[in-house]
């Protein structure tokens, strides 16, 4: 039994793409300003090649005889949101860019969707989502209005109190933003933004929900799927994918609980793709504009590493990457376009493998569907021949 499991460190971007200006992120380096500010200790990466890759900044860390393959890659899609990110590990080229709404959303929509759900709501502006449940909490809870806000990605976010809106209602609205957010107010993902208040605090929950649009074209998700394998989704893949070529779905509270899960679904006795989502650096760090905290997520994840690779039969293969960066220093609070890093291990990979700089995400997908014997995806160059 063979399975690829791919780990995206959500956000861990490696340096800023030659394009970054264009997008207002030029100087850009997640990773690397995250070590200008904290001494990390992360062995397992190090072991992997994560200072050996080329063009970094942080030699320190390269280790003379990595134990897997190492690179990075660029994001040949237009954007540097969640969606256009993973769409291209999984094999789909986005050109032209989800739509976004830097002054909200028009009114019009605001009006319809208020009838739709017989409710006003509160907020419509781009903000982060902890000020913004800070600032419009009280009036929320005072009124049940829900709020709503966006970010420079193309969501519409919809918090609320779950004991003032309860949870199942709060996924109805969503639903209903979701049938209306088409044609001239098109948006890639509206996302259940639930929080409680805990010790006088509001504390976002971990019942978050994304409701994407739906891939316009196969997937490698499918193309495995096809093959007769299952895929294992584990945290916001299938959401992000609305289901499209999943098999199994299971949802995460934590990146501990991610890694937990994904450990349990390495352990089964089956044939796949494990396709798993880490959402905390991005959430709780990146957007918060938090570079200690990021770097001891790293740290976090690092450690728990050997328990992942322990649990690795002799014909799985290990990859982990990201989908965008969300470098902690940089001005505002959203998504950074950057590189991203590719590690490769397994028992039978080729230790110390330089994958050079690969020209788009999708080849992670390509090698995917090449080590499981799936047809390749629409874009993306396999390098399976080079790591085995």
């Amino acid at each position: 039994m063979s399975k690829v499991i791919l780990i995206v460190t959500d956000s861990m971007g490696v340096g800023a793409l030659p394009d970054a200006a264009d997008y207002g992120d030029l100087g850009a380096n997640t990773f690397g300003h995250i070590l200008e500010r904290k001494n990390l200790n992360i062995p397992n990466l190090k072991r992997l090649g994560i200072g050996n890759i080329d063009g970094v900044q942080w030699k320190d860390l390269a280790c003379p005889s990595p134990m897997g393959a190492f690179g990075k890659m660029a994001e040949v899609s237009k954007g540097k949101d969640t969606i256009t990110g993973h769409w291209e590990i999984a094999g789909i080229y986005t050109e032209i860019p989800f739509k976004t709404y830097p002054d909200g959303f028009p009114k019009s929509f605001i009006e319809k969707f208020e009838q739709a759900i017989g409710v006003g709501v509160l907020g419509n502006y781009p903000t982060s989502g902890t000020e913004v449940i800070e600032k419009l909490g009280p009036e929320h809870e005072a009124t049940g209005k829900p709020i709503v806000y966006t970010s420079a990605d193309s969501v519409f976010q919809i918090a609320a109190n779950t004991d003032v809106i309860p949870l199942p209602r709060l996924y109805e609205i969503c639903e209903t933003a979701r049938k209306l957010l088409v044609g001239d107010v098109a948006c890639g993902r509206v996302i259940a933004r639930p929080y409680i208040i805990r010790d006088g605090k509001r504390v976002r929950t971990a019942d978050r929900k994304d409701y994407a649009v739906s891939p316009p074209e196969e997937t490698v998700l499918d193309k495995i799927k096809s093959a007769g394998k299952r895929v294992y989704a584990v945290g916001k893949i299938s959401d992000i994918f609305n289901g499209k070529g999943v098999t199994d779905a299971v949802h995460t509270e934590s990146n501990m609980d991610g890694v937990d899960k994904t450990i349990e679904a390495i352990k089964m006795d089956f044939d796949g793709f494990i396709f798993t989502n880490l959402v905390d650096f991005d959430s709780k760090y990146g957007h918060r504009r938090d570079p200690i905290g990021y770097g001891q997520c790293i740290e976090e994840f690092d450690a728990r590493l050997p328990e992942i690779m322990e649990a690795l039969g002799q014909d799985d293969v290990l990859m982990i990457c990201a989908d965008h960066g969300n470098d902690p220093v940089h001005s505002g609070y959203d998504h950074t376009r950057e590189y991203v890093p590719i590690l490769v291990y397994g028992q039978k990979v080729k230790a110390g493998t330089d994958l050079g700089v690969r020209r788009t995400f999708a080849d992670v997908g390509a090698t995917a569907a090449d080590i499981l014997g799936a047809e390749a995806p629409a874009i993306g160059e396999s390098f399976k021949a080079m790591i085995f």
